[in-house]
């Protein structure tokens, strides 16, 4: 039978046991409370990132890439090449764009002093995304509205036709460009054989017939440097080397056709 002594010297030892557990006890239900609120909030940090990435394609509505279904083809190779257009000019980038039905975008910009926009030309080869029920210019105004920082996309006006090696261009420019907008022509080219669009810009020149002819100009340069799979692509670009000519001044007013306010007949 244990003395009253014994169980006397035996009860602190059980005190002091009992409280260290609940100590430990207590830290590990604190961390595992902190732990839990460090996961949840890079779940939470993970959320809002995820949401942040959801919407850059809204703030980047500038790249065709923004369009439903179109990504940017990082692994691709130029197609097409543009010599310099002017000494003082410089290439900013070549992008390409792709569609899970088959389009693809090579699209080329150049920028002067400050990063202003100088030209921008886009090809265009069409997929089973290609809408015909979709106004041909529409994404030409959204594209110029969008690199000249218009802001909303304008209405176009026809600014006459050019002839070049692709044979005649029609323009277009923005309607009260004598207002306050930017003195820039834009320029569309569509091919049924094979399905080719030719689209863009440019703001070079001080005149009308100057710009003119700067578009011209830039069309005349372009080249086709791979032609992949498509033997239509490489001889629509094979004969419109035959009808290549200089970009001098004097050669430039040959190219131009009627009046600037030529009217254009027929669907673009």
């Amino acid at each position: 039978m244990q003395s009253p002594e014994a169980s006397t010297a035996v009860s602190p030892t059980r005190i002091s046991l009992h409280l260290a557990l609940a100590a430990f006890a207590d830290e590990v239900v604190g961390t595992l409370a902190r732990l839990f609120a460090y996961v949840g909030a890079l779940a939470l940090f993970a959320i809002l990132a995820l949401a942040a990435i959801g919407q850059l394609p809204d703030l980047r509505d500038d790249e065709p890439s923004a369009r439903p279904g179109w990504s940017a083809a990082d692994r691709s190779h130029p197609a097409f090449a543009v010599s310099r257009l002017d000494s003082s000019d410089k290439t900013v980038s070549y992008i390409i764009f792709r569609h899970p039905k088959g389009g693809r975008r090579d699209v080329m910009r150049w920028a002067g002093e400050a990063d202003q926009p100088v030209a921008e030309l886009e090809i265009y080869r069409e997929g089973g995304e290609f809408d015909v029920a979709r106004p041909a210019t529409a994404d030409l105004a959204a594209n110029l509205a969008a690199q000249l920082g218009l802001g909303s996309a304008p209405p176009l006006e026809q600014a006459g036709l050019i002839d070049t090696k692709f044979g005649p261009v029609a323009l277009f420019r923005p309607v009260g460009a004598e207002k306050g907008l930017p003195s820039c022509l834009g320029y569309l080219k569509r091919s049924e054989e094979p399905a080719l669009q030719i689209s863009g810009f440019s703001c070079q020149g001080d005149t009308m017939p100057a710009r003119r002819a700067a578009v011209a100009c830039m069309l005349n340069r372009l080249t086709l440097l791979a032609s992949g799979n498509e033997p239509k692509l490489a001889e629509l670009f094979a004969h419109a080397e035959l009808k290549r000519r200089a970009c001098d001044g004097a050669a430039a007013s040959d190219w131009l056709l009627g009046a600037a306010n030529a009217q254009l007949r027929g669907t673009l």
